[in-house]
């Protein structure tokens, strides 16, 4: 059955009712609209929602671990479930003090990734909440900080390239220990001194379709995707399309730090489809 979720859902009153612990619930806390994850040398933790949802967009506001934060990996993602899994992340890797976190967005196709962009962010992420997106439609899935898109993945099927449709994704929060890689390639390790690490989480958005199975027919997938009923697959106007294009672009000019399809170290015998053009 789908159920369409319109309001915004605030965490505070509805955490518990739309999201569970995945992990170490000991290390998650509730106190007034903020959610909180703590990370220390016996374990991280995890969420997830108790639903999975197809199109639309899911949002939530962070402010990451401050200080240094070397070693340590925040993750706001959507995915579904099984080795043939769809799923997209935002991934925050932290690093030493006075240096600039990075985010890492990726994408999985039917158990596939290794589509990782890195960014740095235009504005310190441990002063302040700043909101997080996914827009995710039949025609393409924006990765979205504070409104400004900074990756867009298109549907090319008629071209040969894969693009998650057919699986609902459950959406998750967690923060663990990652100091084999996630800063300077693991050559900085987490200091536990400065434990516990704690990230917040304050508002969680959903505005999509709800599933409450795994299996989606075609017409659930049009009915969501191509009807053309929400507003999530209306198409966009060109001015608002070239505003998004000019808003990308600056980020890719300014703050791209890594690309899969620029990395011909790692694609040594070729890029991926969806690397050309």
């Amino acid at each position: 059955m789908i159920i369409l979720i319109l309001q915004a859902v605030n965490i505070s009153a509805d955490f518990n009712e739309l999201f569970q612990a995945d992990w170490a619930p000991d290390h998650i806390a509730t106190q007034g609209d903020q959610v909180s994850l703590s990370l220390d040398s016996s374990t991280g933790c995890g969420f997830e929602s108790k639903k999975k949802y197809l199109f639309g967009k899911a949002s939530a506001q962070l402010k990451l671990v401050q200080g240094d934060s070397a070693g340590t990996v925040t993750a706001f993602y959507m995915s579904s479930e099984g080795p043939n899994h769809d799923e997209l992340d935002f991934e925050f890797l932290g690093n030493v003090t006075g240096e600039p976190y990075i985010v890492q967005t990726n994408l999985y196709v039917n158990g596939t990734g290794n589509r990782e962009q890195r960014h740095y962010l235009w504005f310190d992420p441990t002063l302040d909440f700043h909101t997080y997106s996914f827009l995710w439609n039949h025609r393409s899935i924006l990765f979205v900080v504070d409104d400004i898109p900074i990756r867009e993945f298109g549907n090319r099927e008629r071209k040969g390239i894969a693009y998650p449709k057919r699986q609902a994704m459950g959406i998750h929060g967690s923060l663990w220990n990652a100091d084999d890689w996630a800063t300077q390639g693991g050559r900085v390790k987490t200091n536990w001194s400065n434990a516990p690490f704690v990230v917040k989480f304050e508002v969680l958005e959903i505005d999509a379709c709800e599933f409450s199975s795994e299996k989606i027919t075609d017409e659930a997938v049009a009915k969501c995707g191509k009807s053309g009923q929400f507003w999530w697959d209306k198409p966009v106007l060109k001015e608002e399309n070239r505003r998004r294009r000019r808003k990308m672009k600056w980020v890719h000019d300014n703050f791209l730090v890594y690309d899969y399809c620029q990395d011909v170290h790692r694609f040594a015998q070729g890029f991926p489809k969806e690397c050309h053009g």
